[in-house]
């Protein structure tokens, strides 16, 4: 029986990392909204390894934060390890990853969502989606509870319509042993909702008390505590916990017996049929399609501060047998206990290229995605988009303009541009390739480049918004200073000049023609010269990293500017909403065909889908051009 419990603004279907930003936003910004979970357990899970950031990923986190999202802080507050990957690499691709305490991260969400005002959080299965005219008028839960709202979010994670595959065993379930949604894909599809099937995976987790770390190698924690949130009291960051991490390696042994068992692996007997993602592969996977690799690397690495480890590399959906097998024949895991079993599990999720920029459907109005349900892979791009989300279904019910964010602008807005406009055939991850303007896109000016759009959208408070503009302040002063002081030739100068290996000087030199040389940094020069800046606050070396890498690659980043305003020129030019691209003259038909599917609104959307040619995209700014 169908009863009439309640009416809201949105209702965000999922309370992982995606619909978590979404409620969040959508709240703040006045909308009221009913967040379902399949249960109250499972809010902010982390049922793949506990780690947010990692590289193309920490620029997302840092981006979420700056526009006003959760997710950084979240993860500042469960840090048990932190460390800085690619910074050999430069600044460029430089990317922050930490280590979480999931149990933690997940109270700390639970926590900020009952403390959220116009949001309720409810455990209960969406079954149903309720369409009136192309435009979404409610949901029905497993129970009959019917909710008028204005607009949906779907952010489904892994459970739709979910199966779990451990060898020749496999059962609807959702991850961790969760229920499925099993009755919502049937209701999305009759809506008119695509829907295609993925797959992904976790490896064993083992009891650290059976573990010999000795035979491993100890992955320290960074010395330095960098926050992914400008609200995170760098203070406590510091205060928290700094585990270690290990690396093992699987070997020939390991890969024997992989190989014996293969016939037993469901990726191999076609049992699975979902397409999992290409960088994330099961260990029978790796053994199987690179045969020459004598080993590969198994990280070791805690899930909160009891027993649990989880083994990054190993994932898998061998028999339970066959993977005690494969995990004892690791240095250091001879013994290992298991804790839990690795598990493959298939789920249904949408081709996002239905999608609009603002991740609302095209023809079906107020309807959104955002997560794995949109075909991504990741915490991170889940919180982006679920970030995006929420505030263009609340901006529309408010009758506010959309907020897109151009992929020039940022690793979010790469991130939505490729999931919305090129098809893919396997579950898509950020990575900082994804990029054309890595430069000027890095993750310690990702508030000066988000942090006025998110107060202006009103997720941002005055407060946050007023610090900014201080350190934006100091960032400014302090390269102007080091652009216009000259230190005079000296004896201390050349000799801290030497001890880095870089060539003395007979003449006066500016402070930023000496941070231009590779082997100085501002904390060298600030341990010999007075400087505007502490390395040894917390708040000053934010700044003095944006200071440093500005002045660096200046003359890169002024190149890359110039790049980006040619491109955005080009671009922005719209395309007329009642084109028909089947009878355009001029292009190929594949051309044709895919812009008349995917009806790009821009010129530089129309230029990134896959089969548009240059010559296609000549003809189409000819005709603008004859308009």
């Amino acid at each position: 029986m169908i009863y009439d419990a309640f009416s809201v603004d949105i209702v965000v279907i999922g309370a992982g990392h995606a619909g978590i930003e979404a409620a969040l936003a959508a709240s703040k910004l006045g909308c009221t909204v009913a967040l379902f979970t399949i249960s109250l357990d499972a809010v902010g899970n982390m049922p793949c390894n506990p780690s947010v950031g990692g590289t193309g990923k920490g620029q997302l986190v840092f981006e979420a934060d700056a526009l006003g999202g959760e997710i950084g802080r979240a993860a500042d507050a469960a840090t048990l390890q932190q460390r800085m990957l690619c910074e050999s690499k430069g600044a460029a691709v430089r990317s922050k990853r930490v280590q979480a305490d999931r149990r933690m991260y997940s109270r700390y969400m639970k926590r900020i969502l009952g403390e959220a005002e116009n949001l309720r959080l409810i455990q209960g299965e969406i079954t149903e989606l309720l369409t009136e005219n192309g435009a979404v008028t409610g949901v029905i839960t497993r129970l009959g509870a019917k909710i008028a709202c204005r607009a949906v979010v779907v952010c489904s994670g892994t459970y739709l319509s979910s199966r779990v595959i451990t060898g020749d065993v496999s059962y609807p379930s959702g991850p961790d042993g969760m229920h499925a949604a099993s009755s919502l894909s049937a209701s999305l599809e009759k809506a008119g909702v695509t829907l295609r099937r993925f797959k992904t995976g976790t490896p064993p987790r083992v009891d650290a008390k059976t573990i010999d770390f000795s035979k491993m190698t100890e992955q320290k924690p960074a010395e330095e505590s960098v926050r992914y949130s400008s609200r995170t009291d760098p203070k406590a960051l510091a205060a928290r916990p700094a585990l270690s991490c290990y690396i093992t390696y699987t070997n020939e042994e390991t890969h024997r017996i992989i190989r014996e068992n293969i016939g037993r692996s469901p990726l191999y007997s076609g049992d699975i049929k979902g397409v999992g993602p290409r960088y994330c592969p099961s260990i029978e996977d790796k053994v199987m399609r690179f045969p020459d690799k004598t080993r590969h690397q198994v990280f070791v690495e805690p899930t909160g501060l009891d027993n649990e480890m989880y083994l990054q590399g190993l994932s898998s959906s061998l028999p339970e047998d066959v993977q005690l097998r494969v995990v004892h024949s690791c240095a250091g895991l001879e013994n290992a206990a298991f804790m839990r079993t690795a598990y493959a599990i298939e789920y249904d999720c949408a081709d996002a290229t239905e999608m609009l920029h603002t991740l609302e459907y095209k023809k079906i109005k107020g309807l959104y995605g955002a997560g794995q349900f949109n075909g991504t892979s990741g915490y991170e791009e889940a919180a982006a988009q679920g970030l995006i989300a929420g505030i263009n279904a609340a901006l529309k019910i408010k009758g506010r303009e959309p907020l897109i964010l151009p992929r020039e602008s940022s690793y979010i807005g790469t991130l939505i541009d490729d999931v919305v406009t090129k098809p893919t055939a396997e579950p898509y991850r950020m990575m900082t390739s994804r990029t054309e303007y890595r430069l000027t896109l890095r993750q310690d000016n990702a508030d000066e480049r988000l942090c006025e759009i998110g107060h202006s959208v009103g997720l941002v408070t005055d407060g946050v918004y007023e610090a900014f503009k201080a350190k934006r302040e100091r960032i400014e002063k302090e390269e102007e200073r080091c652009r216009s002081t000259v230190l005079p030739p000296s004896e201390k100068l050349n000799s801290m000049l030497e001890a880095a290996g870089e060539p003395p000087v007979g003449t006066g030199v500016r402070l930023s023609d000496l941070l231009k040389r590779p082997a100085i940094d501002y904390k060298t020069l600030a341990e010999n010269f007075d400087m505007a800046l502490d390395p040894k606050d917390p708040a000053d070396a934010e700044a003095i990293l944006t200071v440093e890498t500005d002045i660096k690659y200046e003359g890169y980043v002024k190149k890359q500017k110039a790049e980006i305003a040619r491109a955005r020129k080009f671009a922005e030019r719209t395309l007329p909403e009642d084109i028909s691209w089947l009878e355009f003259r001029g292009i190929t038909r594949e051309a044709a065909q895919k812009l008349d599917k995917l009806r790009p609104g821009t010129v530089g959307e129309a230029s990134r889908i896959s089969g548009v040619s240059p010559a296609d995209i000549t003809a189409i700014m000819i005709y603008l051009d004859m308009r």
